[in-house]
């Protein structure tokens, strides 16, 4: 799916004749910043005179994915086969949950595609760089989005470009196009879509019959607001901490260029850094790398080349970066310590109850990201479930049938919720009925539901009260 990624970056020709008058709504800088997001997590490309071994994203995404999943659970409550279908569907999801929480915390958005399979649907996630959007509504939720793929066959490749455009009352339309090239640079030439078998079967255009409200794929977005250009294009999780990764990545390049170096440096005239050439044209003298000699305008033959060989400066620079990783911990609204303390053990979301502030509410936020497009998800699958005849047309509240727990998290610690509970039952301020009510997430409002807990969790009670 890279090739959508390609072809913006060469203006999109290829893209405008297959699709004309599709235009995509992204800026020229917020292209940019998804490149530059991507490049950094990945270390593809290494900036000028910068070294990315300390991979700041990484360890930003992975520690944030770690405290958001550590006690996740989820469950379909829905019986009957239109649960069981939904059931295994969640299962294929929760397989792909990390995968594409990761994704949209790069990119700023990622989508979950459903791929039809015998008794489920499976779980595709698409990358925010892999797609060209062409059209957003007023919420700011995509309306039309290009994506591409791949496939080696015949000598050459294969692309598939698929459009999916949802209009003002809800129906979702598809669209299909298949070229072929010698070598996957360009699009190619058209060819039909029965080319190759999996696309045998594909229409080249088909709207839904029934109002899907969306693109057909669940939506997984950042809430973090557009600094970029203050569009609606969602931003990467370290976005705001950009710059600073640039210069951590700055600052351990001349770090290493110290220690290559032995901290030496030598003093040269201004001329011995110069290329000069004979008459001929000839070189009879070449630079020397300016990381490494220092040239002062001075006579050469009097100035000469010095050696000048100070004590290694690590202290001031592994200073100057743990201070960096404090300032990206301060803009990302990140615990202090989680990545500026290498000592520091892996923490859960358990262990990050001691967290104040925006740590926790970043934790809660993602949380709230997962929430919306886990139930978008199974929502769809309900659906389209239905139209492709995988399941019956049971109803199904993917807000009521849904359960999903993050365990003893960051948003309260269930352990001491309980003990204090008890403390108030101990104290007669509260009924030991509503406790159990409380913990077992039964209701309690009426005697009739506080004398079902009571059948159901106090026995002994009842036995005691018997006595008496």
């Amino acid at each position: 799916m890279a090739l959508i990624s390609a072809l913006l970056g060469r203006g999109l020709q290829h893209f405008s004749e297959a699709f004309p008058g599709a235009r995509d709504c992204t800026s020229a800088g917020m292209q940019r910043a998804i490149r530059d997001w991507f490049r950094l997590y990945y270390a593809e490309e290494a900036g000028p005179e910068e070294d990315a071994c300390q991979r700041i994203p990484c360890a930003v995404v992975s520690k944030l994915q770690k405290a958001c999943f550590a006690e996740y659970e989820a469950e379909v409550g829905l019986v009957g086969s239109k649960g069981a279908f939904l059931a295994r569907c969640q299962e294929e999801l929760d397989g792909q949950r990390k995968k594409a929480m990761q994704l949209a915390m790069i990119g700023g958005e990622a989508w979950l595609k459903p791929v039809p399979g015998k008794d489920r649907f499976y779980w595709s996630v698409v990358r925010r760089d892999a797609v060209a959007v062409l059209g957003r509504g007023p919420s700011g939720r995509v309306t039309d989005l290009l994506s591409s793929e791949q496939t080696a066959a015949n000598g050459g490749v294969y692309t598939l470009l698929e459009r999916r455009r949802v209009d003002e009352a809800g129906f979702l339309t598809l669209e299909n196009k298949l070229f072929y090239s010698r070598d996957g640079a360009a699009l190619g030439e058209p060819a039909p879509l029965g080319s190759l078998p999996q696309y045998a079967r594909l229409a080249e255009e088909y709207t839904y019959p029934e109002p899907l409200g969306c693109l057909g794929m669940a939506e997984v977005r950042m809430p973090l607001e557009n600094t970029v250009d203050g569009s609606a294009d969602g931003v990467s999780v370290y976005a705001a901490a950009a710059g600073l990764i640039h210069n951590i990545n700055h600052n351990e390049w001349l770090l290493d260029q110290e220690f290559d170096h032995g901290a030496i440096r030598v003093i040269a005239s201004d001329d011995l850094l110069k290329k000069r050439r004979d008459e001929s044209g000839r070189v009879v003298s070449r630079e020397l790398p300016a990381g490494l000699f220092t040239g002062l305008d001075e006579d050469p033959e009097t100035v000469g080349i010095t050696v000048f060989s100070p004590a290694l400066r690590d202290a001031s620079f592994l200073a100057r970066k743990t201070e960096y990783l404090r300032n990206v911990e301060s803009v990302l609204g990140i615990k202090r310590g989680l990545l500026s303390e290498v000592e520091a053990a892996q923490r859960t979301a358990r262990e990050i109850t001691s967290s104040e502030g925006d740590y926790n509410l970043t934790i809660q936020d993602l949380w709230e990201v997962w929430e919306r497009a886990d139930r978008e998800a199974l929502r769809l699958c309900g659906v389209l479930g239905q139209a492709y005849g995988l399941c019956g047309g049971e109803g199904f509240d993917p807000e009521k049938d849904l359960a999903i727990s993050w365990g003893n998290g960051v948003l309260y610690d269930a352990d001491k919720a309980w003990a204090e509970i008890m403390q108030m039952v101990g104290a007669g301020l509260l009924k030991p009925e509503i406790a159990l009510a409380w913990k077992y997430g039964l209701p309690w409002k009426t005697p009739g539901d506080l004398e079902e807990v009571r059948k159901l969790y106090m026995p002994e009670l009842e036995h005691l009260e018997g006595e008496e």
